[in-house]
């Protein structure tokens, strides 16, 4: 005989995660970010994945210096309940660089994710929830199938339109027109 049971979560809030850090629980290095309450494991980086972030690095820091921040790998708190560590967020400019308190949607220009083994997770989970906390541009490279997908116009939870550009192609952040980047660049091709 089977007996159905009710299974309730206990979501964790971005109070409660930074006191199991606090408490020791979890570490600096430990590789976990939380997505709407939960604790999600994340991959270790491979050498091409954190040299894609590196490129990225590379090819906007001299072209937004002084106008915004670069800040590969750091924790965004989008809400009370996630608080994810994007692989390069082009924040607004702040004299504290945000030493004060973790940026918010508000204050991210551009973001990117970089997908190797983690391509179903990052489009099917990451770039939706995104889309819900209105960041207004997202990119998403694909390193398995070496491209790039450009999400933009965000509303009603998702992203209205996205792009796929081609290797030859230059692309643009919407709030940066003026910079302009090769993807054949962007991903080394």
């Amino acid at each position: 005989m089977q007996i159905a049971q009710t299974l309730s979560w206990h979501h964790l809030s971005v109070d409660d995660f930074h006191k199991m850090g606090e408490a020791g629980i979890l570490h600096e290095d430990d590789r976990v970010e939380l997505i709407e309450g939960v604790l999600i494991d994340m991959a270790p980086i491979g050498p091409g994945h954190s040299g894609q972030v590196n490129r990225l690095n590379h090819l906007f820091a001299p072209v937004v210096s002084g106008r915004a921040i670069v800040a590969p790998q750091n924790p965004l708190r989008l809400d009370d309940f996630s608080e994810p560590q994007p692989d390069l967020v082009l924040l607004r400019y702040r004299d504290d660089f945000y030493a004060k308190a973790h940026p918010r949607p508000s204050d991210v220009l551009l973001l990117v994710e970089v997908a190797d083994s983690s391509l179903a997770y990052d489009r099917d989970t990451k770039i939706p929830l995104y889309a819900r906390h209105a960041i207004p541009e997202t990119w998403l490279l694909d390193l398995q199938h070496r491209r790039v997908e450009v999400f933009l116009e965000p509303a009603g939870g998702e992203y209205r339109r996205s792009l796929r550009p081609a290797g030859t192609d230059c692309i643009s952040p919407v709030l940066f027109p003026e910079v302009s980047i090769r993807v054949a660049d962007l991903l080394d091709l």
